[in-house]
């Protein structure tokens, strides 16, 4: 028997009894020529426990590039220069920032905010599929890019897998470094 769960942003699929998480969704990866993607609508902002701002999960649950694994962490995301490689242009994201500002219904100066990938380029989030990017409300640097920062050093390190980082930012960035100890 066979039944797919959905709740509280996370799919389970269910085996014989047995649970088997079905995490980020994985995206195309790097292109070699990025285009504007369309964004999602309806997107609403939902606030941690700490009171930081946290992306709508059915419009933003985050997405993978495909050419980052455990296996591939020497000659991707920890190798020194690797997320400059695959980074979209600004032509690219400052279109997009200005779209998805609206599906999220921000009205701040987009200066006064970031076009984030909920799973960083360091963690091995996909560059440009739209359900990694939201416009994160507050100045770059901001609390969440130190997260990133720490939990990039504990899977280079070899401390914390690389898909327990991933699923942990893709949940709630606030609670990631806890979630990964």
């Amino acid at each position: 028997m066979r039944r797919v769960l959905v709740g509280m942003g996370v799919t389970a699929t269910l085996f014989l009894g047995t649970a088997v998480a079905q995490a980020v969704p994985v995206g195309p990866g790097p292109q070699g020529t990025y285009r504007v993607e369309p964004q999602p609508t309806g997107c609403h902002y939902g606030t941690a426990a700490n009171g930081a701002t946290l992306p709508d999960p059915a419009c933003t649950p985050g997405a993978l590039n495909p050419r980052v694994t455990q296996d591939t962490l020497a000659t991707t995301i920890c190798q020194s220069g690797y997320t400059k490689s695959i980074r979209p242009p600004a032509r690219i994201t400052d279109a997009e920032k200005r779209a998805n500002a609206k599906s999220y219904g921000y009205t701040g100066s987009l200066a006064d905010s970031e076009y984030d990938h909920l799973v960083s380029l360091e963690l091995g989030g996909d560059p440009n599929d739209p359900r990694n990017l939201w416009v994160e409300p507050g100045r770059s640097p901001n609390p969440k890019d130190a997260v990133e920062s720490k939990l990039h050093q504990l899977v280079c390190a070899g401390t914390v897998p690389l898909a327990k980082a991933q699923d942990a930012i893709a949940a709630d960035w606030t609670t990631a470094l806890d979630a990964v100890r």
